[in-house]
């Protein structure tokens, strides 16, 4: 007689489950990553001269510069902002996740914008023209921009795929964990062991501890 060995199929049930976790984790890395990152360089480049040029000052040239945050503070603002967007990801869950992973989409497209808003900026310069010669009217004569406003641009870029990517996989990504958040619910106190009366050891110890063993 033969006999037929079972051999059991694979379980593509369990091996297809990890993909979601897995996606969860890579996504959830790149986000921190790219987030993080991205305000950092905003925040950075606001800091560095990102214009420079030459005003007329007692019939000579008088060198100027301006910085990011002298051309615009959007940048750097909204650095902070989507910044808390990311932290604030891990702390919601469901809409307001939803919604706090647009505010980080939405930083990052702002930072963009002022960014290459600001390449193309006069009024910074004309302004320290005007306190450099002490004329209201006058102006930048010659100008030139630097390349910190387009790494500016990049800060955000990052910031942006930040919000994107939260948008997509938030749902899959953990949250803080409410196991010490307190509902106000008053919680039962346990009750106090009664001392057996026939073990005299442990009334002594009872007593020892102010309380009547006897449990009235």
């Amino acid at each position: 007689m033969e006999y037929v060995t079972a051999v059991p199929h694979p379980r593509y049930e369990a091996a297809g489950s990890t993909g979601p976790a897995r996606s969860g984790r890579r996504s959830l890395a790149l986000a921190l990553l790219c987030g993080a990152l991205g305000a950092a360089v905003a925040l950075l480049a606001s800091r560095q001269g990102w214009s420079e040029g030459t005003t007329t000052v007692a019939g000579g040239d008088f060198p100027l510069s301006a910085t990011g945050s002298d051309v615009t503070g959007v940048p750097a603002a909204l650095a902070v902002v989507g910044l808390a967007a990311l932290v604030a990801v891990f702390a919601v869950r469901r809409a307001g996740r939803f919604l706090v992973a647009g505010l980080l989409a939405l930083s990052g497209a702002g930072t963009v914008a002022a960014a290459l808003l600001g390449v193309s900026d006069r009024s910074a310069l004309d302004d320290k023209a005007a306190q450099a010669s002490g004329d209201t009217t006058a102006t930048v004569d010659s100008m030139s921009h630097t390349a910190w406003p387009y790494v500016a641009a990049v800060g955000g870029l990052l910031l942006l795929l930040a919000g994107l990517l939260a948008l997509r996989y938030g749902r899959l990504w953990p949250t803080m964990s409410g196991r010490y958040e307190r509902d106000g619910t008053p919680r039962p106190r346990k009750a106090k062991p009664v001392a057996d009366p026939d073990r005299p050891e442990e009334m002594w110890k009872a007593l020892d501890r102010g309380e009547d063993p006897t449990g009235a």
